[in-house]
């Protein structure tokens, strides 16, 4: 049995380690969880539901919750992400306040990370751009797709309207044409 103590831990954080967890236990195994809110709770069920694991849950004497997570007796894997590609064409998620829309986009951008099988495309142009230069918090992330196999490409028009094109720091330049040729032919598209 694995115990990870995620108390104080935001989302999507107890999930993404909850699930690196399950991926490393033999079938039939447990993995706890110590959480401390009741979203986070709710988060991991839906996890386990997806992935045919049990779940139960007990409420700790200190206020947190303390989740148990089985995993099924044979891996039911993610589905494959080939085909996907993924549009960003601003550095906030959302609209509404500009400071939460960045920590949205960080969130985003670190779950796509996460994710067993990665993006095959991401595109930055706009603003989005601003996600893979210099100074972004978004690099650690962005440069861990990249190892996995996503193609990272910026706007090269984008890049000189801002004037980062020397700043660009993960993946290559790219053009309007190919942005939208890559689109155009994703099986899947997710466009921020």
């Amino acid at each position: 049995m694995k115990m990870l103590n995620m108390v104080g831990k935001t989302c999507p954080v107890p999930v993404i380690e909850a699930k690196k967890a399950l991926r490393e236990a033999q079938p039939n195994s447990e993995v706890q969880v110590l959480i401390d809110n009741d979203v986070a709770r709710q988060n991991l069920q839906r996890m386990a539901s997806k992935l045919g694991c049990g779940f139960a849950y007990e409420n700790q004497a200190d206020g947190n919750l303390r989740v148990t997570l089985t995993t099924p007796e044979s891996a039911r894997t993610q589905g494959s992400a080939e085909g996907l590609v993924v549009a960003i064409g601003k550095n906030t998620m959302g609209q509404g306040e500009d400071e939460l829309g960045r920590a949205l986009m960080k969130n985003f951008i670190y779950s796509l990370a996460e994710l067993d099988s990665p993006p095959e495309t991401i595109l930055f142009f706009n603003g989005g751009i601003l996600l893979t230069i210099e100074g972004s918090a978004a690099l650690e992330d962005l440069r861990a797709l990249e190892e996995k196999g996503s193609v990272i490409s910026s706007c090269g028009a984008c890049l000189d309207f801002y004037k980062k094109k020397e700043q660009l720091a993960v993946g290559s330049i790219t053009n309007m044409y190919a942005i939208c040729s890559a689109m155009a032919g994703a099986d899947r598209l997710i466009s921020l």
